[in-house]
């Protein structure tokens, strides 16, 4: 890609913020969104700046509306899993910033199968794997053998089903091999899509190449990854500029390979051992569930995600804005799982709560936690997900999945007040599935799972 062509304009960007429209034009904007049909980055800089408050009202039940229409009343769980935290980047916002003084570790692979081990038992069957940038003590091959132990690791009924990854931008070749081990999505978060301010972020290492660093998804379709995961760290900049950024990174993405985001992650800056706390940018709890609630209509088929960042009010809210995958039981430090306590963590967590507490927590909310990783399994990835997604077929499979995953853990692991909980949670959700061939199916594999059987999908 030449970078004159680059999709990414200051100054275009700068003009769209700009951009004024009258009501009737907002009505017919937002009508389209109402209908799933997506939004253009266009249409999102007109809505993005608009303080009329009947219109921030139908934004957000827009959103309701989107979320419950294609994504039901699913939450889709997985846990980060911090292989190493070693890193040659000097970020100012973050914890593992190279020069931040604390005793470095990356996990030996029997301290990845104890890491596992207490993941699932608390469930899991969908990790992120996560690490700071070092090529010599965190080169790809040993991100490699990490993924390969991790899916090679069985406990009783516990195994983890899809690894999705969360490393530094890097070469097609590189991502060539992260695709033949069998990656789910590759997640990597611009952080600012403003370029002066990410070099003012990234102060030295090979992150502070914002063209290299913002082209990595390129790389990762060339090298055959199709479901790839975008997102920014809202604070490092006016979080307007970077929806927009958002945006047309989606579209240059559709356009080239024919698929956008799989998901986009919405991280809100917090604080970190060693860093500057002050961030002049940081988003307001309002325009946090705003810029969600924007998202989510420009964007339907997309996944949201939001991590343990977030207290637990903040995120029951971004649920009904349309966020459909949360982390839970998360450790951000190596070796967190296993009870580390004198390294370093990424960042500092607001939602501390137990897997099984979050899991809980939503099954009271009448929200189903879904552990179903049958998507990736079965092939339904990149342009053949969006379709089935924009076409509804792929309701047919969800809800059903979503059941029996919940059945699957609350067998596994559930007291026996969770799996009376569940039980009646899955009576209740069971004849919303509208196929009847699925429905009687999924019935029948519920009681296929009483008898001890596992990992029975659509």
């Amino acid at each position: 890609m030449e970078k004159e062509k680059f999709f990414i304009d200051d100054g275009y960007i700068r003009e769209l913020l700009k951009i004024k429209v009258s009501d009737e034009e907002t009505d017919r904007i937002l009508d389209r969104a109402e209908n799933f049909e997506g939004l253009s980055h266009r249409d999102v800089a007109a809505l993005i700046n608009t303080e009329n408050e009947a219109h921030w009202k139908r934004i957000f039940d827009i959103a309701g509306k989107i979320k419950e229409h294609i994504y039901g009343e699913r939450i889709v769980m997985f846990a980060p899993l911090y292989i190493s935290d070693y890193c040659v980047n000097r970020c100012k916002y973050c914890g593992f910033k190279c020069d931040n003084s604390f005793e470095r570790k990356k996990l030996s692979m029997d301290e990845i199968r104890s890491e596992v081990k207490i993941l699932e038992e608390m469930g899991h069957k969908r990790l992120a794997v996560e690490a700071g940038e070092d090529p010599v003590n965190c080169p790809i091959e040993y991100v490699l053998e990490c993924i390969k132990t991790i899916y090679d690791m069985k406990l009783k009924n516990g195994e983890i089903r899809r690894v999705n990854v969360n490393i530094a931008a890097t070469t097609v070749e590189n991502y060539r091999k992260l695709k033949e081990i069998g990656i789910g999505t590759y997640i990597l978060f611009q952080e600012t899509y403003c370029k002066e301010a990410y070099e003012q972020y990234h102060i030295a290492g090979p992150k502070r190449d914002y063209y290299y660093h913002t082209t990595a998804f390129d790389r990762a379709m060339e090298g055959g990854i199709d479901d790839v995961g975008g997102g920014v760290l809202f604070g490092l900049y006016d979080y307007k500029y970077e929806i927009l950024g958002l945006m047309l990174h989606n579209e240059h993405l559709e356009k080239k390979f024919g698929v956008g985001f799989h998901t986009i992650s919405v991280p809100r800056i917090c604080s970190a051992e060693g860093v500057d706390r002050t961030f002049p940018y940081s988003v307001s709890d309002e325009d946090f569930k705003k810029l969600v609630a924007l998202i989510r209509i420009a964007v339907p088929f997309t996944g949201m995600i939001i991590s343990t960042r977030e207290s637990m009010e903040m995120r029951k809210e971004l649920i009904k804005r349309g966020i459909s995958q949360i982390s839970g039981g998360s450790s951000v430090e190596v070796g967190g799982y296993s009870s580390r306590k004198n390294g370093g963590s990424q960042f500092v967590l607001n939602d501390s709560r137990s897997a099984d507490d979050i899991i809980y927590w939503l099954m009271e909310q009448e929200l189903v936690p879904s552990f179903c990783t049958a998507c990736y399994r079965k092939g339904r990835t990149g342009d053949r997900f969006m379709s089935l997604a924009k076409s509804g077929n792929i309701k047919n499979v969800c809800l059903p999945n979503a059941l029996m995953t919940l059945k699957e853990y609350s067998l596994d692991y559930g007291s026996e007040k969770f799996r009376a909980k569940a039980n009646e949670l899955i009576e209740k959700k069971i004849p919303l599935i509208k196929n009847d061939k699925i429905r009687e199916k999924a019935k029948e594999n519920l009681i296929r799972m009483e008898n001890g059987e596992r990992d029975l999908f659509f």
